[in-house]
């Protein structure tokens, strides 16, 4: 069963991100949805699935993430359940190297 059948989704949440108009929207709308640390750990986990997607191993995953190895793993586990990456995978490929770095 997907992960999205398992609750009722809030959709007018997703279409209020798709709706989002620039970074800085972008930005200051997770700011005001989420905490500091909700924030810091989603970060966290991109960065750590766009490390795997680029074949990167643990302990370089942790050493330039801080992300521990439960993180890691938990990452790792939910882009192989959802068929090599998925959706992650299709949304990481569409960014530029560049936009992959952290600033």
């Amino acid at each position: 069963m997907a992960k999205s059948a398992k609750k009722k989704l809030s959709l007018p949440l997703y279409k209020a991100i798709l709706s989002l108009e620039s970074i800085d929207e972008c930005v200051q709308f997770f700011e005001d949805l989420c905490t500091p640390g909700e924030l810091r750990s989603m970060e966290q986990r991109f960065d750590v699935a766009t490390q795997l997607l680029q074949g990167r191993i643990y302990l370089d995953i942790l050493e330039k993430t801080g992300a521990s190895s439960a993180t890691i793993s938990r990452v790792r586990r939910n882009i192989i359940d959802n068929e090599n990456g998925g959706t992650m995978a299709a949304v990481i490929s569409r960014l530029t190297p560049d936009e992959t770095e952290e600033e």
